[in-house]
């Protein structure tokens, strides 16, 4: 998620902490495009707490293989982060279409987490893939959509830079999407893949905390992507010579993936059990 698609302007992400007594109270998560296989899980499992889950086509994708498995994700032990993929700017066109866009899409998000089985209240994260400082249109889709969340009963998160954007403003999208809020509540899960703060393409047994993301009010920090971006990532020196980053026990399957830590092992609070 996220690999290569971001505008110049910066990513975020989000993790988890290791309380005094050995409990963790900060967990290790993954993420990837596409459905990793039913074969999987039990493997992925030995390393993540929870899993990302697609509830429409994600970016550049023209198919969604996350479909229908939402109930062998979680007989795997496993929790979820459920994703939404939003619109970019070049489709909202003016802020009453963005509006409009944004209510759509949320009823659409619903829909489509309702018939996957999640319950109501799980979180449903909106992936807003360009960075910087959000445009009226895109503020206007962004908070249309959370609105049209909130209505249908769950409850909404922000998947966003938490990066400083590269131009002369230095805008954190994450800041920039909270302090344009309102009295909305929303999760964010901030992505920042640069060494440092990302320990690169690790799988710690007590991962960081979100806030060492750089964004003290993230819940969830994506702190490494598949591909490596160079441009962002480039001083991590743990991926694979391919540029991926690839979990314990996968690396001759090809199974790469992106991966988070958070404050819950269940960071969208959507498993029925």
């Amino acid at each position: 998620m996220f690999s290569g698609r971001l505008a110049a302007a910066g990513v975020l992400v989000c993790t988890l902490f290791l309380s005094a007594q050995g409990q963790n109270s900060t967990y290790l998560g993954f993420d990837r495009n596409e459905y990793p296989g039913d074969a999987n899980l039990k493997t992925l499992k030995q390393t993540f707490s929870y899993s990302g889950y697609w509830l429409n086509n994600p970016p550049g994708m023209k198919s969604n293989s996350w479909i229908g498995h939402r109930a062998v994700v979680e007989s795997a032990g496993l929790g979820f982060l459920v994703l939404f993929n939003g619109r970019l700017y070049a489709a909202l066109k003016s802020e009453p279409n963005a509006k409009r866009l944004g209510r759509s899409d949320a009823r659409a998000a619903a829909a489509s987490a309702r018939h996957e089985g999640f319950p109501k209240a799980s979180i449903i994260f909106l992936d807003v893939e360009q960075g910087g400082r959000m445009l009226p249109e895109q503020k206007a889709y962004i908070f249309a959509w959370v609105d049209g969340i909130i209505a249908s009963g769950f409850r909404a998160g922000i998947y966003c830079s938490g990066m400083r954007s590269p131009d002369e403003q230095h805008v954190v999208t994450a800041e920039d999407i909270r302090e344009n809020a309102g009295s909305r509540q929303i999760t964010f899960w901030a992505i920042n893949d640069g060494c440092p703060p990302s320990p690169g393409c690790t799988f710690p047994k007590n991962p960081p905390n979100p806030m060492q993301s750089g964004v003290d009010f993230a819940e969830v920090w994506q702190f490494a992507q598949s591909p490596q971006r160079k441009d962002v990532a480039g001083r991590c020196t743990n991926y694979s010579s391919d540029g991926n980053c690839y979990p314990p026990g996968t690396s001759s399957s090809g199974l790469h993936v992106d991966l988070s830590t958070a404050n819950s092992p269940d960071p969208s609070h959507a498993r029925t059990h």
